[in-house]
C-alpha cells in the first residue's frame, strides 16, 4: 500500500475528530439516510426487473402460440406473417431446412442459436432464452410448431429502470438534505442540555465560583453527568474550604514561634554588632537563649513535616500491602525511643495482619507513641497493646499522665486543637490529626479513654486482612517485646 493511500484515511480520521459532537450527528443521519435509500434503490430495482422480464416473457410466450396455431393451420412455408409495427415485438418462422421467413421491413434477429435449433428439430419443445446482436440485447423465445418453429423476441428495454432510477436518485438527494437538516434539528435538540451544562460548567471555571451548583436538567445519562459535576463541585468546595482552614490554622500556629524566634536572634544580632555580647549576655543566659532558638527551630520543622504531611491528605506514592501490624507497631516504637532515648516503651502486641499503607501505619503510631511519652511521668513507660477482638485489631496506647478531661475529650483529634493544659508542652497540635487521617484512610475508628494508671487511653481499631480472619484462631499468641 503507497504512502498517499495510508494519508487519507488518517486525514478523514482527523478531520472527524476534530468536528463537533452536532456534526457528527448531522453527517451520521445523512449518511444512514443514504444508505438506506441506495439499498431501498438496489432492491427495487432488482424485483422491477424481474417483473418487466416476467411479463415480457408472458407476453412472448402468448404471442408464440397465436403465431405456432396460425402456422399449423397454414403450414410454416405458406403461414401469413403480420407486418413489422415499427417497433416492439420482432418474429420468424425457422423451417426444419434452416431457411428463415421474417416480416417485410423487420430489423434482422440473431442467428438461430444451438439450443433453438434442437427446438426446429423436435429435440425440445420451446426455448426461453436472451440474446445479443451487435447493437441490441434481445429476449427470443422459440416454439416447436410443425416440421420447424416460431421464434418471437422483444429488444430489451431499460428505459423504465434507468427512468425509476433517476427517480429514486432524484427522492435519494431529497432525502439526504432532508435527512442532514433532520439530524441538525435532532442534535440540537439533543444537546440542548450538554450545552446548558458546557455553559454552566465555564462559567464556573471563569468566575471560580464554586457554590453555584449546575441545574439538574434533563434525564438519564444527562441527569447522571450533571449530578457527578455537582458532587464534584461539592467536593471542591470541599477541599478548598479545607485548604483555606488549613492556611488560617497554620498562620495562626507559626505566628508565635516565628516571632520568638525573630525577637531571639534579633537579640542576638545587636549584641553581636555592639561588641558587647559576652558583657550583655551571660554564659548562662546565651546557653539558654541558644536552647531556646534550637527548641524553637525543631517545633518549626516538626511544625512543617506535620503540615506537609496533613495537606497531602490521602494523596500518596505508597502502595497498599498485606502486612503485620505487629511489626508496625515495634517499629514505631523503636523510632520513638531512638528519638527520645529516655521514653519508655512497654509492648505487648500480638500478631495480626491488616491491608494499609506501612509508613502512614508507622507515622500514626509513632505520633500517639509521642502524645503519650509527653504526658508519661518519668519511671512510668507507655504501655502499647496490640490485639485481635473480632474482626478489628485493637491498638490501645496509654500513659500514667493526669488524662484527658472530658470537655477536651471530643476535640483531641482536630487540627492545632491544643487543650488548656497542654499549651505549655512541645508540639503543633497535628501529630492526632494526622492519626485520625491515617485511621480513617484505612476504614478504621480512633478514640480516646483514660486508661487504668489514669492517663489518657487512645484506642484505634483497623480491619482485619480477611485472609488473616481465616488464621487469627490458630496466630493469636502474644508477641513480648522489651520495654
Amino acid at each position: 500500500m503507497s504512502r498517499h493511500a495510508v494519508r487519507g484515511p488518517r486525514r478523514l480520521a482527523r478531520w472527524w475528530r476534530l468536528r463537533s459532537l452536532r456534526t457528527r450527528l448531522t453527517v451520521i443521519a445523512a449518511t444512514a439516510i443514504a444508505a438506506s435509500v441506495f439499498l431501498a434503490f438496489q432492491v427495487a430495482s432488482e424485483l422491477l426487473e424481474v417483473e418487466l422480464r416476467s411479463a415480457t416473457e408472458d407476453q412472448l410466450r402468448s404471442d408464440s402460440r397465436v403465431l405456432a396455431a396460425n402456422a399449423e393451420r397454414a403450414g410454416l412455408a405458406q403461414v401469413q406473417l403480420p407486418p413489422y409495427p415499427g417497433s416492439g415485438r420482432l418474429m420468424r418462422v425457422v423451417l426444419s431446412d434452416g431457411s428463415m421467413r421474417t416480416p417485410d421491413g423487420q430489423p434482422a434477429l440473431p442467428p438461430v442459436s444451438e439450443q433453438a435449433g434442437l427446438v426446429v428439430r423436435g429435440a425440445s419443445a420451446d426455448l426461453m432464452e436472451s440474446r445479443d446482436s451487435d447493437d441490441d440485447g434481445y429476449l427470443v423465445y422459440t416454439l416447436r410448431a410443425g416440421d420447424g418453429a416460431v421464434q418471437v423476441a422483444r429488444a430489451a428495454d431499460d428505459s423504465p429502470i434507468n427512468e425509476f432510477g433517476f427517480g429514486m436518485l432524484l427522492i435519494g438527494l431529497l432525502c439526504v438534505v432532508s435527512g442532514g437538516f433532520v439530524g441538525r434539528a435532532v442534535a440540537r435538540t439533543g444537546l440542548a442540555p450538554i450545552d446548558r451544562l458546557t455553559a454552566a460548567a465555564v462559567r464556573v471555571a471563569e468566575t471560580r465560583d464554586l457554590d453555584a451548583d449546575i441545574p439538574d436538567e434533563g434525564g438519564g445519562e444527562i441527569r447522571r453527568l450533571t449530578r457527578s459535576i455537582n458532587d464534584m463541585l461539592a467536593a471542591l468546595r470541599d477541599s478548598r474550604l479545607a485548604q483555606r482552614l488549613l492556611a488560617e490554622d497554620a498562620a495562626h500556629e507559626l505566628k508565635t514561634p516565628l516571632t520568638s524566634l525573630r525577637l531571639n536572634i534579633e537579640l542576638l544580632i545587636r549584641l553581636d554588632r555592639r561588641g558587647a555580647m559576652d558583657s550583655a549576655l551571660p554564659a548562662e543566659s546565651r546557653t539558654r537563649l541558644l536552647n531556646d532558638l534550637g527548641a524553637q527551630v525543631a517545633e518549626l520543622s516538626t511544625l512543617a513535616a506535620e503540615l506537609t504531611d496533613l495537606a497531602r491528605g490521602d494523596v500518596s506514592d505508597e502502595n497498599t500491602e498485606l502486612l503485620d501490624f505487629a511489626d508496625v507497631v515495634v517499629a514505631a516504637a523503636t523510632q520513638a525511643r531512638s528519638r527520645a532515648p529516655e521514653l519508655r516503651v512497654a509492648l505487648d502486641v500480638t500478631s495480626v495482619w491488616v491491608s494499609g499503607r506501612p509508613a502512614a501505619l508507622q507515622r500514626a503510631v509513632l505520633n500517639l507513641i509521642d502524645n503519650a511519652g509527653k504526658w508519661s511521668p518519668a519511671g512510668q513507660p507507655v504501655q502499647v497493646r496490640l490485639r485481635v477482638q473480632g474482626t478489628s485489631a485493637v491498638l490501645e496506647v496509654d500513659d500514667a499522665g493526669p488524662g484527658i478531661d472530658a470537655a477536651d475529650a471530643p476535640r483531641v483529634f482536630d487540627r492545632f486543637y491544643r487543650a488548656d493544659s497542654a499549651r505549655a508542652m512541645p508540639g503543633s497540635g497535628l501529630g492526632l490529626s494526622i492519626v485520625q487521617r491515617v485511621v480513617d484512610a484505612h476504614g478504621g475508628r480512633a478514640a480516646v479513654g483514660r486508661s487504668s494508671r489514669g492517663g489518657a487511653l487512645l484506642r484505634v481499631d483497623l480491619p482485619v486482612a480477611p485472609i488473616a480472619r481465616l488464621t487469627a484462631k490458630d496466630d493469636t499468641a502474644p508477641r513480648p517485646h522489651g520495654a
